[in-house]
């Protein structure tokens, strides 16, 4: 085994194949023909001397030496990739670059806006994309430059990524103006007994707002009492407008609701507080433009975060 007489190139087709376990979507991912993909992986497996990947009923399956290799690969070629681009200048006002960010449904009505917004006026020659990832893919997405970043209720602990924390959020209780609870007086707090008598609709997304509403109500022993789960918060201001129904929401969500709809809100007793976090590869740490745009996430979202009881 020479290692001079290895094309560089090869590699990116072998972590290319690693991540999407597909000739045909590495080939994608590359822009190279299926042919010349599978060629390159010839080439690869005579290189090597092994199969490196074999074909099973989920797709191509690793080698153990090829379990071994990819990983290392991929590292190698982020960290080239940093260098080479890490001391470009940037400038927003010219940039053309088309961002790739993953939220959830919940988070493209509470983000997106802003920082649409923001790109306009700062950066109006860059686009931007909201790219579903569910929250136990954001890792390998983000390892394979699929997003940029994320935003959502977010724990990364693989080796190589960055977070941190933008604020702290609770679960509140919201409802049609009319709604009153069954029993006891209309406070600002429903009591448990309230809870207990009331019916729900909740969301249950898959993206990176995950279903911890559905946790919280389980260990209030009231899962019985949701009677509609929608796939999407954008669904609850109608269902909760229309019926009896009370919807369990965040509270920055809640406050949003109530500037376009007059929606009754209450807080709820124990309700657990979660993080919401900005979460990136650390091979961007210090490329200008990733720098320039977390800055930004940081001054339109990040808000003075709550001492924990």
């Amino acid at each position: 085994m020479n290692f001079r007489q290895l094309d560089l190139n090869l590699l990116r087709v072998l972590a290319a194949i690693h991540r999407t376990g597909s000739v045909t979507l590495a080939g994608k991912a590359l822009a190279l023909s299926q042919p010349a993909t599978s060629n390159a992986l010839a080439r690869l497996r005579d290189f090597f001397g092994d199969a490196l990947f074999v074909r099973s009923p989920s797709g191509l399956t690793p080698t153990r030496l090829c379990e071994q290799l990819a990983p290392a690969v991929l590292a190698q070629l982020l960290a080239l990739e940093t260098l080479v681009t890490g001391h470009e200048e940037f400038d927003p006002a010219n940039s053309a670059m088309h961002w790739r960010l993953s939220m959830s449904d919940l988070g493209e009505m509470l983000f997106l806006p802003g920082l649409a917004g923001a790109l306009r006026s700062q950066a109006p020659g860059a686009c931007l994309s909201n790219i579903s990832v569910a929250a136990t893919d954001v890792a390998t997405a983000l390892e394979a430059r699929e997003i940029d970043m994320a935003i959502g209720i977010l724990n990364p602990r693989k080796r190589g990524l960055r977070s941190e924390v933008l604020f702290r959020e609770r679960y509140v209780a919201v409802a049609a103006p009319q709604w009153r609870p069954a029993s006891g007086r209309s406070g600002s707090t429903l009591s448990r007994q309230q809870l207990a008598e009331a019916a729900f609709v909740v969301a249950s997304p898959t993206a990176t707002f995950h279903g911890s509403v559905e946790q919280m109500l389980a260990g209030m022993k009231l899962e019985d009492r949701i009677v509609v789960r929608a796939r999407h918060f954008g669904a609850l201001p109608d269902l909760a407008l229309i019926s009896d129904l009370l919807s369990i929401v965040p509270e920055m969500y809640a406050r949003d609701l109530r500037l376009r709809h007059d929606f009754r809100v209450w807080g709820i007793p124990g309700a657990p507080e979660y993080e919401v976090r900005l979460v990136w590869h650390g091979s961007t740490d210090n490329d200008g433009a990733h720098q320039w745009m977390r800055a930004l996430v940081r001054q339109l979202f990040r808000r003075p975060l709550r001492a924990t009881p």
